[in-house]
């Protein structure tokens, strides 16, 4: 990762693409749930059509955050971090990226090889990218919803890590990453 190209808090872009991202993967994590518990009908359908279009914007967000965060780097470490914490900051950053782009991709892949079109959001569809291949998109899916378990576990580590630095150690952490509407750098 890069470090030490911008001064104090994160810029207005990464603060923009980081809350985007973490509405969407919020999103696409209820729905995921959701579905699997509704019904079968115009509802599951619905709720199917929406996952699908929150996994593509987030693969499109994902890419531009990576091209953006290499682009442009990231503020240093916040010095009041001990040398363990900003290696496990870094890693289960890294791990996010990896995840969520890789959950995005599968998930993009495994709808492909099934043959069912990517919708994004009713406007249009994506384009297939792979043959049909239903016993290909059963693994993907398993990985899919696998990885999906694993990026949620994440998530919630990366929320408690954060109001922890908030509410406990009021250490700026937080603020770095949130607008200055909310009290951000």
């Amino acid at each position: 990762m890069s470090y030490g190209t911008l001064s104090g808090g994160y810029s207005t872009i990464a603060k923009t693409l980081h809350w985007l991202v973490a509405i969407c993967v919020l999103s696409v994590i209820t729905i995921g749930i959701s579905m699997g518990y509704a019904p079968e009908g115009p509802l599951q359908n619905r709720l199917f059509m929406l996952h699908k279009s929150f996994g593509a914007l987030i693969l499109f967000l994902m890419l531009l955050r990576i091209a953006y965060r290499l682009i442009a780097g990231a503020p240093a470490p916040d010095p009041t971090l001990k040398a363990w914490e900003r290696t496990a900051s870094s890693a289960v950053h890294g791990l996010l990226y990896l995840l969520v782009l890789a959950m995005a991709l599968i998930g993009y892949v495994g709808h492909s090889a099934f043959g069912a079109p990517v919708p994004f959001f009713g406007l249009f569809e994506l384009p297939v990218i792979v043959g049909k291949n239903e016993p290909l998109s059963e693994k993907l899916f398993v990985l899919h919803r696998y990885l999906g378990w694993a990026v949620a576990a994440i998530v919630a580590l990366h929320i408690a890590a954060a109001l922890q630095h908030y509410f406990i150690r009021r250490d700026g952490v937080l603020q770095r990453m949130l607008p200055k509407a909310l009290g951000g750098k």
